[in-house]
């Protein structure tokens, strides 16, 4: 099963730790580079352990629709599917259902949609999400909800919520049933009662409904606790408000997961929220279309200005690409649609994205944070 242990708890509430789960350890706060089809788009796993990612998120929705979870099984799991060492996390797909496919109904039985890729009809419930994570085998699962994009009215937000809450209990009694060996000897796959399973907090922008949620799912035995539903079009001060007012009502002694955040800025204000663990495609997502974080300004190589420009893409940082390659020849692979721009630019931008997660886990062990954060946002509101 899981354990969590904080080493170190900063005056402004951020904290340093790490998480076991399955004999596979990761220190937080932690950076899941997202691996939604099985593979950090652009890079390998190797490229991904090697620029010290220790757990990676794919997404169960996917996954279900293409293999098929019944091959991933076959071969022992996701992690030794994808020849991934560290731990991995597959969401339950409850935000791709509502977001990606056309939706045929929705009940508190579950979802009835269409398959994005061949238009073919699924019904999924929170048993038969569990199930589908079961087979994966991710050393984390999360529980199937509901959410709900901004603007929700509050009517809206309170039936999601309630009705995400009632399908977070069905998923742990589904998930406590089955615990039990693999029914498949020598395919490696672990006991489904040693994968651990985390709560997702809802109620849309709602603090009251998010208070009640919070409420119904601390009283789950569940793994960790998930706070999602954010960052999907509201302002950022209101991010920040309800991330805020929901992190304390979690218990102190298991791990908070922010699901979606985010920007390198978003994730340095968060932590002093006591979050523990961020997913985000961004790192992978604007590398592939030309942009590369850096510790000033971002780099848009589509600009114009970049053509001639003789500097690696962030004179600071010590990655390969930056040591090798100069902005003006990326943003000629970029114009020309080669690979290579993508590979490169999603390579730093992970990079810096895993890099900060050590100076952010440093601060804190230091008992610096306040000022690391401050000196940090200070420099990314400067630089854009």
């Amino acid at each position: 099963m899981l354990q969590f242990t904080t080493e170190a708890t900063d005056p402004t509430g951020a904290r340093a730790g790490r998480v076991t789960v399955r004999g596979r350890t990761f220190e937080t706060p932690a950076f899941m580079p997202v691996a939604t089809q099985g593979a950090v788009k652009a890079l390998t796993q190797e490229e991904v352990r090697q620029l010290g990612g220790q757990i990676v998120l794919a997404n169960a929705y996917h996954l279900y629709l293409r293999p098929g979870t019944g091959l991933v099984k076959k071969y022992g799991g996701l992690g030794r599917f994808m020849n991934w060492p560290g731990a991995t996390l597959t969401d339950s797909g409850g935000y791709q259902v509502f977001s990606l496919a056309p939706l045929l109904e929705i009940s508190d039985d579950g979802v009835s949609f269409r398959s994005h890729i061949d238009g073919s009809e699924h019904f999924l419930t929170p048993e038969a999400a569990i199930e589908i994570q079961h087979d994966l085998g991710a050393d984390i699962i999360m529980a199937f909800d509901q959410p709900v994009g901004y603007p929700a009215d509050r009517a809206r937000a309170k039936e999601a919520t309630e009705r995400s809450d009632a399908w977070a209990e069905r998923c742990v009694e589904a998930h406590t049933q089955a615990g039990r060996p693999s029914t498949l000897p020598g395919t490696g796959l672990r006991s489904q009662a040693d994968q651990a399973l985390f709560g997702i907090v809802q109620g849309g922008f709602d603090l009251d409904l998010r208070r009640e949620s919070a409420g119904r799912l601390t009283a789950l035995p569940f793994d960790g606790y998930a706070i999602g539903g954010l960052s999907v079009g509201e302002p950022k001060e209101q991010t920040f408000e309800l991330l805020a007012a929901t992190a304390p009502l979690l218990p102190q002694d298991k791990p908070r997961y922010l699901m979606g955040v985010g920007k390198p800025w978003e994730i340095v204000r968060a932590v002093v929220s006591g979050v523990d663990m961020f997913d985000c495609v961004l790192p992978t997502r604007v590398g592939r279309n030309g942009t590369a974080y850096t510790s000033g300004r971002k780099v848009n190589l589509k600009n114009a200005q970049y053509e001639h420009d003789l500097q690696p893409l962030d004179p600071e940082c010590e990655c390969e690409v930056c040591a090798h390659y100069t902005r003006a020849y990326l943003r000629h692979l970029h114009k020309a649609g080669e690979i290579l721009a993508a590979r490169c630019l999603s390579y730093h931008n992970l990079h810096l994205y895993l890099r900060l997660m050590e100076s952010i886990r440093q601060a804190v062990r230091e008992g610096r944070y306040a000022e690391f954060a401050e000196e940090y946002l200070n420099e990314a509101t400067e630089n854009g």
